[in-house]
């Protein structure tokens, strides 16, 4: 803008018409000092000069050839551009005042008569040229100052906007902050155990105080949990040393609860990297450490289902042996009525056992279900009439499942198994009386949850009290085999985590939540069924009862398998007195070259499921590639499902130690079902 002012005005253009040339060069010498002369020797010419200049003043000759001056100034006059320039009148004659009245009405300014005197004309001219210059320099600053309001007032728009795109970048980021479950803080470096204060972030629904509540002396600081407190205060060296530190630690929250706050600070330092402050950012990590305490319970409760299955096979094995001596004994030798209550009592305690055994697998999830369509008011009898004998007066009982929920699919004795610890629980927990609800509804999950339960239909019974509740450091172990609140002698500790592997087993989990002094709410997740029960009583005939076992009257050779010395030689005594013919061989392997030698010599397979070399699984497949009607049976003190289930569908499983009516029915139905196929000649 400055360079503006700073260029040199031209020379103001001064118009001289005449028609003769001395006249001309005479006043073009006198008034060149004053501007820059233009001539022109007729009015026409002058008229074409003015058509392309401006001038600062006009001296124009009367009487001209052609154009006269009058008519010239007329012409003049009449033009917008020309119409204010100043004419002075050229003349040597007619000084009448009626030629000169005339010469003022054409818009003459002044006379100059012939022969003119050169100052005086000099000084008429330079009058009206200093006037034009003033002009054109007021015209000039007019412009600059337009120039000068347009460019503040664009200025001010650009500022303007700026300000407004930077207010509207900081609303926006504030509002993402906001969205964030971060807040912002900023420490001074002398503060006493490193008191925050916040500047930013979304605050309220991070911890549910306004940043001018938790500004005030040291309220941040008291929340933090007693045990977390020095963590805390130890990250103010780690930031002395290495300019940055990272802390997780758990905060009271105004509903009492703790949150995982993960806090990152890093150091503020001046020009001279000397320290100045501390900034940091608070992330609620809550859920995060929830997922990754899940995830830590569940691997531990899978390593203990492991170890709970490895146990079981072993165990299954050496009470099938003790169950198996028992019933030899009893039948081989006469007993006194001392020595029959000696073995009634071992028996006893060795089917307590069993019975231990089978609730340890259904922890680890390898018990074998029974799955079918369960409406959950088909139970609802059942389970009153069993429920009626252990709550006693002081409990009620509420059984509050609507018509409308979705079919289970389920074992449905494995269910009331399940129901029926959750009760007792439930009764245990209220000493004084109180209310056990048993209810149901359908829920519809879109996504797989924290849990591991996957998309799908699921039924979720509930089994509600309103006893003493669960403290929130036991509500995460009650589901861990053996763990029990209850005095010594009054419980396993494993109703609630043969639950929860029925539940996981049956493609579905547990969920417990409680509060101490107000009760416990169990649920228990179960998979929709895919189809509707079918009524067999209207399509199709009712099953015959299984008859009872008879003592085989032809005599059949039956191949017994099992690695475990005294299961085989227990079993195989079974056999033998009821009729059979055993040959026993010690593991899957002694089994395939009996069966490669003599492939039609047995009429049934007997074998153990876990064998080392060579497995169960690899004995029926062996068999029957050999023969493909060959009838086997499968006995097991554990197997894995997803393994056991591989086998051909006509192959039946019964877990040891087995029920000797149940272990000889099934021998006999598969006997009598290989006899049918085989063609009379």
């Amino acid at each position: 803008m400055s360079d503006l002012f700073a260029q040199p005005s031209p020379r103001a253009r001064i118009l001289v018409v005449d028609d003769d040339d001395r006249n001309l060069i005479a006043i073009e010498t006198i008034l060149d000092p004053v501007g820059q002369v233009v001539s022109a020797n007729s009015g026409e010419e002058a008229l074409r000069y003015l058509l392309k200049q401006d001038f600062a003043v006009i001296l124009l000759d009367v009487f001209m050839p052609g154009l006269d001056g009058y008519e010239t100034a007329h012409f003049i006059r009449q033009r917008e551009q020309s119409r204010y320039t100043p004419i002075i009148f050229l003349t040597a004659i007619n000084k009448e005042d009626a030629h000169m009245l005339r010469g003022y009405d054409m818009g003459a300014v002044d006379y100059v008569f012939k022969p003119f005197d050169p100052t005086i004309l000099k000084s008429k001219v330079s009058v009206f040229v200093d006037l034009y210059d003033k002009s054109q320099e007021i015209r000039r600053s007019a412009v600059q100052q337009q120039r000068l309001l347009e460019e503040t007032l664009r200025a001010n728009t650009e500022r303007l906007e700026m300000e407004k795109a930077l207010r509207h970048a900081e609303e926006r980021q504030a509002l993402i902050l906001r969205s964030l479950p971060v807040a912002l803080y900023e420490e001074k470096i002398d503060d006493v155990g490193r008191i925050p204060r916040f500047v930013g972030g979304d605050l309220y629904t991070l911890t549910g105080y306004q940043a001018t509540e938790l500004n005030t002396q040291t309220v941040w600081t008291d929340r933090i949990h007693p045990d977390d407190q020095i963590l805390r205060s130890n990250t103010l060296a780690a930031l002395l040393n290495s300019g940055a530190a990272v802390c997780e630690y758990r905060w009271q929250g105004p509903d009492g609860r703790y949150r995982h706050f993960l806090d990152q600070a890093v150091l503020l330092r001046n020009e001279d990297g000397e320290p100045i402050g501390i900034a940091g950012t608070l992330l609620d990590v809550t859920e995060r450490r929830q997922l990754e305490d899940s995830l830590v319970q569940s691997q531990k409760l899978d390593a203990v289902g492991k170890l709970t299955g490895g146990v079981a096979h072993d165990l299954n094995n050496l009470l099938a042996s003790v169950l198996g001596g028992l019933r030899l004994v009893e039948r081989r030798t006469p007993l006194t009525d001392d020595v029959r209550q000696i073995v009634e009592m071992t028996r006893h305690a060795a089917e307590q056992g069993a019975e231990l055994i089978r609730r340890m697998l259904a922890f680890s999830r390898r018990q074998h279900l029974r799955p079918d369509v369960v409406h959950l008011n088909e139970l609802r009898g059942n389970m009153e009439g069993m429920v009626s004998h252990i709550l006693g007066g002081l409990v009620r009982f509420e059984w509050a499942v609507g018509e409308n929920l979705w079919p289970a699919y389920v074992d449905a004795g494995q269910l009331e198994l399940a129901l029926m610890n959750l009760i007792v629980n439930a009764r245990d927990a209220m000493p004084d009386g109180g209310t056990v609800r048993v209810s149901a509804e359908n829920r519809s999950i879109v996504r797989e949850t924290a849990a591991g339960v996957g998309a799908g239909d699921y039924i979720v019974v509930s089994v509600s009290d309103t006893g003493c509740g669960i403290s929130s450091e036991n509500l995460e172990k009650v589901i861990e085999p053996f763990f029990t609140t209850k005095d010594i002698g009054k419980g396993t500790g494993l109703g609630l985590s043969t639950v929860y592997g029925f539940a996981r087993q049956s493609g579905g989990t547990l969920s417990i939540t409680s509060l101490v002094g107000s009760g416990t709410n169990v649920e228990i997740w179960l998979p929709r069924s895919p189809v509707e029960k079918v009524d067999l009583d209207k399509t199709g005939p009712k099953q015959q009862s299984r008859p009872k076992p008879k003592r085989s009257v032809e005599k059949y050779e039956i191949l017994l398998v099992d690695d475990t010395p005294l299961v085989r030689d227990t079993t195989a005594a079974i056999l033998s007195e009821n009729g059979f013919s055993v040959v026993a061989a010690a593991g899957g392997g002694e089994a395939l070259a009996l069966l490669e030698k003599e492939p039609q010599r047995f009429d049934l397979i007997i074998t153990d499921f876990a064998m080392p070399i060579v497995s169960g699984l690899e004995v029926v497949r062996f068999a029957r590639n050999l023969r493909a009607d060959m009838p086997v049976l499968i006995i097991t003190g554990y197997a894995d499902t997803s393994e056991i289930s591989n086998r051909p569908s006509n192959v039946p499983v019964i877990g040891k130690p087995y029920d000797e009516r149940e272990f000889l029915a099934t021998i006999h139905r598969l006997l009598r079902t290989r006899r049918a196929a085989v063609p009379r000649i």
